[in-house]
């Protein structure tokens, strides 16, 4: 009898790790080493040998090889069957979707290119998979140019207008500080790395201040939170300078010879004593008289501005008026004083390199803001507007889900005249609404190159694993379908590597970002000791020749919302709509384990507000307004101050209570500067579910 012998077992492939780049919309933009074993993912953690990620990721990114692995990942081409909307969808070969996408845009483009538009942001933050190679391909075609404003552009206006640019302090030096003010941040939840570094401050005996609407389990940790009312950040800021200047708390010789327009700026804030701006605020006197002494008299004072300042009508000017506090009293001369807000300005990218701006030739396409998709989608054809929007190409985005208005968005979503095409990783409420969904890698399975906006490291990020099922890229997308467009030029046949390379040129060490994947950029401790401030003027510019040139107020303001509290009987509560702690916008919404801890969509309301309609903490609650209405559960959990309810977002409508989210609520509107989101400027009513008919 002969034996037959066993099979030998597949030989295991070796345990790999492979450095790379958290790819999210956050300050921290943490450097990654990923687990590669047999081919797979098994984890993602911090890299200790970067000091700002220290080792340390956020609960959410440390998930990420589960959202890489999900079992609802989208892992070849999708082609509609169903309804629009209705989620129904077919496999089919790239060829047959390529093709198809290349004809239908090229017979639009054929008529007018304008009629296409791309929509993307920050899925990822990466400069290769996020502004190379889909900026050529558009640029090509002749598309619509989308104006990117939905997160950052009235703040970083401010800045550009004040200090000259994205620039600030450096992030480790806030633990060098005697006084930190956080200032709409809620750090712990969206910003964990400087955290870190304010708690080693607040050890050694600094005192930190949060200044927020919402009682954030930041301003529980800090020693004192100022809550004030929504979009009046400016007012608090102008009564810190009128206290400033009162009590000779400056630095005369700073402003002497490192600011323009300190008598202008000195006069308006004389007009904002803190009796006026306490009543605008919500605040008491003394609160803002301590706060005024604190900073005046406390060395090196350091302040960490962040995002939710800005998403209000006035929102540039609340961000100009919080950056000339450091000029007025010379917090810059030392490396633990100023603030920051955003370091984006310091990163050297050659983005005409990787977007090809010459391939426009001579035209000029018009340009739509991401904010308003809502109303562009329900245009028609004009003079004004140009031609009615046929063709719309997702990438990096949810905005079904994301951009305000929400009802308007999903009305034009539904256009049955509308092409859309999404590129995603998940069925996202986006892509229910596609003619075509096309798989997109993650961050654990392409080439990205990254800047960062909360510390000054350039990061690489390389594969660590193959793409998943049919996945491709971003940028090997669109370079697939400019090879089916028939667009020739030799930079559509650049790698996505090469891109990575392309990036910085010769102004960062490819080498080395190659060798330990991240590479510091060479920018001073203290970058205004001695002024040298990126403005026309080579100074911080309190008054701004460059605003009164538009016809606007040269000098920070207070601007009121578009929607004030208590203005309205109909609407008397003011909301914002902060993030989930779990979340990070719409992403990691499907990830049941951070959603199982999230719990459910809910509206952090005052007891007073709760109590006068009847509402008990966990009651299903209708929140309401003009534009839309949507339900969720009431959390009587001491963060919300009166006047004013807190909505946590950002969930996928399709996993909220009833098909909707928060931004049914939001509105269009616009800030002061920078034509960006009022999310944080809306009123509301609230009532038990019950109610409702």
């Amino acid at each position: 009898m002969k034996c037959t012998p066993a099979t030998d077992p597949a030989p295991a492939m070796p345990t790999a790790t492979i450095r790379g780049a958290c790819p999210h919309d956050c300050p921290d933009t943490c450097a990654l080493i990923t687990t590669v074993e047999n081919g797979r993912a098994v984890r993602v953690q911090g890299n200790p040998a970067h000091a700002q990620t220290g080792g340390v990721l956020c609960a959410k990114v440390s998930r990420y090889a589960e959202r890489t692995h999900h079992a609802e990942r989208i892992l070849t081409p999708l082609k509609r069957t169903g309804p629009k909307g209705s989620g129904r969808f077919a496999p089919v070969s790239w060829d047959e979707a390529l093709t198809d996408i290349a004809r239908r845009l090229g017979k639009i483009a054929a008529r007018d290119a304008q009629a296409i538009l791309p929509y993307s942001y920050a899925g990822t933050m990466g400069l290769v998979q996020g502004e190379s190679m889909d900026r050529r391909f558009f640029h090509r075609l002749g598309a619509s140019l989308l104006n990117r404003t939905i997160c950052a552009t009235a703040g970083g206006e401010g800045l550009n207008y004040t200090l000259g640019g994205k620039l600030g302090m450096k992030v480790e030096f806030f633990a060098e500080a005697r006084l930190i003010l956080i200032w709409g941040s809620n750090s712990i939840g969206s910003n964990l790395h400087f955290w870190r570094i304010a708690q080693q401050a607040k050890r050694d005996g600094a005192r930190l201040v949060c200044i927020d609407p919402r009682r954030t389990e930041t301003a529980e940790k800090c020693h004192e939170h100022l809550q004030l009312r929504p979009g009046t950040d400016a007012a608090l800021a102008l009564a810190l300078m009128h206290e400033l200047i009162v009590h000779d708390w400056l630095d005369h010789d700073y402003i002497a010879r490192h600011t323009l327009g300190w008598e202008a700026l000195r006069a308006r804030a004389l007009e904002w004593p803190p009796e006026r701006a306490a009543e605008v605020c919500g605040l008491s006197v003394e609160q803002i008289r301590r706060l005024a002494r604190e900073y005046g008299q406390t060395k090196p004072a350091a302040i960490r501005l962040n995002y939710g300042v800005q998403r209000a009508h006035g929102g540039g000017n609340a961000v100009r008026a919080v950056a000339c506090l450091p000029a007025l009293t010379g917090a810059w001369r030392e490396r633990a004083g100023g603030m920051l807000l955003s370091s984006s300005g310091a990163f050297p990218v050659d983005r005409a390199a990787l977007q090809r701006p010459e391939l426009l030739a001579d035209r000029t396409p018009r340009t739509i803001n991401m904010v308003t998709i809502g109303d562009d989608l329900l245009r028609e054809s004009s003079p004004a507007f140009g031609p009615r929007i046929e063709a719309l190409v997702v990438y990096n985005s949810n905005p079904v889900a994301v951009a305000p208005e929400s009802p308007k968005v999903v009305r034009g979503f539904a256009r049955e005249d509308l092409f859309t095409v999404v590129l995603e990783h998940f069925q996202t409420d986006t892509a229910d609404w596609a003619d075509y969904i096309l798989p997109a890698t993650t961050q654990l399975e392409h080439w990205d190159v990254h800047l960062a906006y909360g510390h000054t490291d350039v990061l690489l990020n390389r594969p660590a694993i193959q793409p998943q099922g049919q996945a491709r890229s971003n940028a090997q997308i669109f370079r697939d379908l400019a090879a089916r467009m028939g667009f020739t030029e030799s930079c559509f046949a650049d790698s996505d590597e090469k891109l990575c390379r392309q990036a910085y040129g010769e102004k960062v060490d490819f080498n080395l970002l190659l060798e330990q994947g991240f590479a510091p950029l060479p920018v001073p401790d203290a970058p205004f000791a001695d002024g040298g401030f990126p403005t026309p003027s080579g100074r911080c510019e309190f008054f701004s020749q460059r605003l009164a040139d538009q016809g606007l107020d040269p000098l920070p303001g207070h601007v009121p919302n578009h929607e004030v509290a208590g203005e309205s009987a109909l609407y008397p509560l003011a909301m914002i709509s902060p993030p989930a702690r779990n979340f990070l916008n719409s992403s990691f919404v499907n990830l049941q384990s951070l959603r199982d801890i999230e719990g459910r969509p809910l509206l952090e309301m005052h007891p007073d507000d709760a109590s006068a309609r009847g509402i008990a903490d966990g009651a299903l609650v209708r929140v309401f307004n003009g534009r839309g209405s949507y339900e969720c559960h009431a959390a009587l959990n001491g963060r919300a101050r009166p006047g004013v309810v807190n909505s946590l977002g950002v969930w996928w409508r399709k996993l909220g209570h009833n098909g909707t989210n928060v931004n049914e609520l939001t509105s269009q509107a616009l800030t002061d500067m920078g034509a960006g989101p009022t999310f944080y400027d809306c009123t509301v009513q609230v009532e038990a579910a019950e109610k409702c008919s």
